[in-house]
Formats: C-alpha cells, sequence, structure tokens
C-alpha cells in the first residue's frame, strides 16, 4: 500500500513538472524565444526599407548639387564634354559608308572639346529630345545645325552664331502651285518637331507633320503625302548630291537662322560660354571653320552676308 501511494505522487510530480515544462514552452498561450524576435524584428525591417528608398532622394540631392556647380568646371573634372546631335543629317552629323559618326558638327564639337582640354562625348538622339537634353542637364551642349532665335534665347544660353545658313523651300517636281513661302498656306508640309523650318510653315499657315529625320520628310515628298517641306539648303543639297533621282525641287531659297550652340540656361554656364566663343573666334580667325565649311558645304558659310 505504501509501494503504491508513492507511486501515484511520483506520477502526480511528473504531470506536474510537465505541465510547467510545457507552459513556459508556450503551449498553453505563452510567447516561445523565436516568436517574439520575430515579432520586434517587423519594424527593423521596415526601417531598413525605409533608408532603401531615401537613398535615392539623397543621391537626387547630390545630382542637384552638382548641376548648381560651375559648368565648365563640372565638364573639367568630369573630362568629356557630352554633346547631342541626331547623326542622321548630313552633312550636320551623320555616319558615313564605313558607320562612323562624321559631319560638320561633329568636328566643330571636336574643336570646342579640344579647346575645352577634354574629350568629346557624343549623344546621337532624335531633334525633339536635343534642346530639352540640354535644358535638364543630360548634355552640356548641342552641336547639330541649331538655329538661334530670339524665342529659343530664352530658354537656353547660346554661344555666337559660327554658320550662317539659307533655307530651301522644296516641294514635288511636279508642282507647280508652290513658288514661295506664301504659298504654303493650306498645304501640307513635313518637319522635324520644334524646329525652326517647322515653325517658318506654320506661321505661313502650313499644316506640318512631325517627322523625325530629312529622308522621311523627302520620301513623304515624292509619295505625294505632304505638298512641300522647309530645310537647311545644305541639307537639300547633299541629299540630291546622294538620291540624284528623287523627284522633287527646290523652288525658293531664303535666309536660315544663324547657327549656334546652345547650353543650359543660367549662371552656371556663363564661363563655359566665354570660352566656347573664344574656342569659335579662335577657329575663325585661323581659317579653321572656314575650312570645314567648306569640307562639308562647298562654300563659306562662316560669314554673315
Amino acid at each position: 500500500m505504501k509501494n503504491k501511494k508513492m507511486l501515484i505522487c511520483a506520477v502526480c510530480a511528473i504531470i506536474v513538472i510537465t505541465a510547467v515544462v510545457l507552459w513556459a514552452a508556450g503551449v498553453f498561450g505563452g510567447k516561445t524565444p523565436e516568436t517574439a524576435p520575430e515579432a520586434t524584428a517587423a519594424p527593423a525591417a521596415e526601417e531598413t526599407a525605409a533608408e532603401e528608398t531615401a537613398a535615392p532622394a539623397g543621391e537626387e540631392t547630390a545630382a542637384e548639387s552638382e548641376g548648381a556647380k560651375d559648368a565648365l568646371e563640372a565638364i573639367k573634372a568630369r573630362g568629356t564634354l557630352v554633346i547631342a546631335m541626331e547623326g542622321n543629317w548630313q552633312p550636320w552629323t551623320y555616319h558615313d559608308a564605313n558607320d562612323m559618326l562624321t559631319g560638320f558638327d561633329v568636328e566643330v564639337a571636336a574643336l570646342i572639346a579640344e579647346g575645352l582640354g577634354v574629350k568629346p562625348e557624343y549623344k546621337e538622339t532624335a531633334w525633339d529630345g536635343i534642346l530639352a537634353g540640354v535644358d535638364s542637364g543630360r548634355f552640356d551642349i548641342a552641336c547639330n545645325g541649331v538655329g538661334y532665335t530670339p524665342t529659343r534665347a530664352e530658354a537656353y544660353n547660346f554661344s555666337t552664331p559660327y554658320v550662317y545658313t539659307e533655307m530651301a523651300l522644296v516641294v514635288g517636281a511636279d508642282n507647280e502651285d508652290i513658288k514661295s513661302i506664301d504659298d504654303l498656306k493650306g498645304k501640307k508640309t513635313a518637319n522635324s518637331p520644334n524646329s525652326t523650318y517647322a515653325m517658318r510653315a506654320e506661321a505661313a499657315g502650313a499644316e506640318v507633320t512631325y517627322v523625325d529625320t530629312l529622308g522621311e520628310t523627302m520620301a513623304m515628298l515624292e509619295d505625294g503625302r505632304v505638298d512641300a517641306t522647309l530645310n537647311a539648303k545644305e541639307s537639300v543639297d547633299a541629299y540630291l548630291a546622294e538620291h540624284p533621282e528623287a523627284r522633287i525641287k527646290i523652288v525658293a531659297v531664303v535666309a536660315g537662322e544663324p547657327v549656334a550652340v546652345p547650353m543650359q540656361k543660367g549662371e552656371n554656364t556663363a564661363t563655359l560660354k566665354a570660352e566656347i566663343d573664344r574656342i569659335l573666334e579662335e577657329a575663325r580667325l585661323s581659317g579653321k571653320l572656314a575650312e570645314l565649311s567648306q569640307k562639308y558645304f562647298g562654300r563659306d558659310l562662316t560669314k554673315e552676308e
């Protein structure tokens, strides 16, 4: 009997001890040691995510600070001059038979970079993104036969002009209705968006279809999808030399805008503008600009007539 009581007591003790252990382990509603850290780990993870998303904001601030610096200092520190151009507008910027980027403005840009003591970094882009890229600071300058206008001068700093162009009015070979820009009223033309040529056509009352390249413009003209186009005479001459079979003709030539180098508006480009003006003037005085003009245009366009 005594042994039986002792056995019962031992069993009860085992049950009590087991219950205590199980309670401590969280079986009866308590939290295990592993669970508690998981509950407190979530805010830490959220803080890490917040830090990661905050990092780009810090980078933007750094970029803004970089943009606020003197542009010339930033270019020299970087060692490159970032130049925007189309790369498909002969003879200004285009690819030759070996697919090498070349053209009048490619060489002018190289002259500018050399004068600044840095390397040229050419960025080819569609025309409608060139000036916007200069404005945003994506490009330091643009060299792509950019015409100077008072309206553009409100938004960009420009160098002194380095070329004076002529504008050609081009129609289909059989067109006898359009003889001057005044005849464009109510007609259809094609040009790159925001180009001075498109602006001239719109001012004359034409309905302008926007295209990216001169080749597209000429194809639309030959197909009769548009009645006329305005473009740099030098580019039209180059196109006709390369495509003598093209059924188009020049019916009028008028003065175009002087060509200059646009850069971001603001005091931060004042020293850059001054240096570019100096480099262009030296190239003019040495005859280098005239030499390049003869090479690509077949005549000297560096003097205002």
